[in-house]
């Protein structure tokens, strides 16, 4: 008897398997993302830690995000972060990255006396795309999240 005759044939099940998935597919829904939307959300790598950020909590406070985006892109713990360098995050924030992903409604601004960051509509299908692409897009910020998202 002839030895590929003995082995299961697992090629042509997962080609069955694809068949009967492509067959069955539909087109995905209005609401999903286009990829352009996507990448436009996750260009920067602020945006893309803010966003890892959201994985772990889906409320911060501008002060909270800027002290763990420099912590992040400085690879020092939190409590080493001094305030000329949170403030000049929490500057970049509050005027770049923020308002991009609020006219992108991955996140909103909630109402009250500080600036809370919070997720919004479009926020899971982004964040699903990041951990889908996780360390291909940047490695240390995956890293990072995992850390803090394990600690959580």
């Amino acid at each position: 008897m002839d030895d590929e005759s003995e082995q299961p044939d697992a090629g042509n099940d997962l080609q069955r398997s694809a068949d009967d998935y492509t067959r069955d597919a539909r087109p995905p829904p209005v609401e999903i993302l286009e990829m352009e939307f996507v990448y436009e959300a996750l260009a920067h790598p602020r945006r893309r830690y803010l966003c890892y950020s959201l994985l772990s909590s889906s409320h911060w406070t501008l002060t909270e995000l800027a002290t763990k985006l420099v912590a992040w892109e400085r690879d020092i713990p939190e409590e080493d972060v001094d305030e000329v360098n949170r403030n000049e995050m929490y500057v970049s924030l509050y005027h770049a990255h923020v308002p991009k992903l609020v006219e992108l409604d991955i996140v909103e601004y909630e109402n009250g006396g500080e600036k809370v960051v919070v997720a919004d509509t479009n926020a899971p299908q982004v964040l699903a795309a990041l951990e889908g692409a996780g360390a291909s897009i940047d490695a240390s910020q995956e890293t990072h999240a995992q850390n803090d998202y394990e600690q959580e």
